[in-house]
């Protein structure tokens, strides 16, 4: 038969061990000295061992007490951590937004963005986790973040979309190059130059290819990678010229890179995703409403 030990006996040896004294005891749990010698005494005969060794006036704990003092002091940490945890949840400023990204926002947008949102909820955690497509619409259709953002424009499965911004991909230029006279490139002023492209499976990559064709235009396609920053990195290096993303062409700017308007729209969406089988997050409308502002400027410029 198990030990018939209730969280009463738990609770009053936990007194007893905390404070040293039946007397102080009963005080500590508002109740009567006899009350904690019983429950004491109970306690000692459902175990079957002594816990404490009794002189005139005070308790000294056994081995055995101090060993079982050990791990309840363990389980009532636990515990306070849960009640820690369930108050801090009843206050937005303490709570933890998880938001999924593609590496390119990550890089070039969210920095601004996230010193905004947290300059006004300097309690709150942030978690930023890069991810590129399709991986990264598989997870938010599986719930598993608070908000996505990301440049799809075709429906992800469980999830809504806001269309956050509409940018057009820009031309960048390594320092030095004779096409920097230009304010505004054009697909002929491509013909025959060295061109950093993106990997032939990304849908940016066939759009250019798709404009310059039409165009009638030939480059010289010595250099690809699948990101754009790496993009700006080899147009830096004077290795070609490219069309990427405003945010991410402003964000490598310097003195070795140079962008330029392009003739042709490409069209660079970004769109937030919102889950729609788990709870709204209580911040996440202040972390798009940060999102909205750190984009403002560069709508502004392109």
């Amino acid at each position: 038969m198990p030990l018939a030990l209730t969280h009463r006996h738990i609770e009053v040896f936990r007194a007893v061990m905390t404070v040293g004294s039946v007397t102080s005891a009963a005080q500590l749990l508002f109740t009567s000295q006899p009350t904690v010698s019983r429950e004491l005494a109970r306690m000692e005969s459902l175990l079957g061992y002594t816990l404490f060794d009794r002189a005139p006036g005070r308790l000294r704990p056994t081995a055995r007490a101090l060993a079982l003092f050990d791990e309840v002091q363990r389980v009532y940490q636990g515990l306070d951590q849960v009640v820690a945890r369930a108050q801090a949840l009843g206050r937005a400023e303490d709570e933890s937004l998880r938001v999924l990204t593609l590496p390119a926002l990550a890089h070039a947008l969210l920095p601004q963005a996230s010193a905004d949102w947290l300059s006004t909820h300097p309690l709150a955690r942030l978690t930023l986790t890069p991810q590129e497509s399709p991986l990264l619409e598989e997870w938010m259709a599986a719930q598993r973040f608070d908000l996505g953002l990301s440049e799809v424009t075709a429906n992800v499965a469980g999830t809504r979309s806001e269309t956050l911004a509409e940018l057009d991909e820009v031309c960048v230029l390594p320092a030095g190059h004779r096409l920097l006279e230009r304010r505004v490139l054009t697909p002929a002023d491509f013909e025959g130059e060295r061109f950093v492209s993106l990997a032939v499976d990304d849908p940016y990559r066939r759009q250019f290819d798709a404009v310059f064709a039409t165009a009638g235009v030939q480059r010289r396609l010595q250099l690809e990678t699948h990101s754009a920053i790496a993009v700006c990195a080899l147009v830096q290096q004077g290795l070609g010229i490219a069309l990427v993303n405003p945010l991410t062409a402003r964000a490598c700017a310097g003195p070795g890179l140079h962008l330029r308007p392009f003739s042709v729209s490409v069209p660079f969406r970004i769109q937030a995703l919102w889950p729609m089988h788990r709870p709204a997050h209580a911040l996440a409308g202040d972390f798009i409403a940060a999102v909205k502002r750190a984009l403002a400027p560069v709508a502004d410029a392109y």
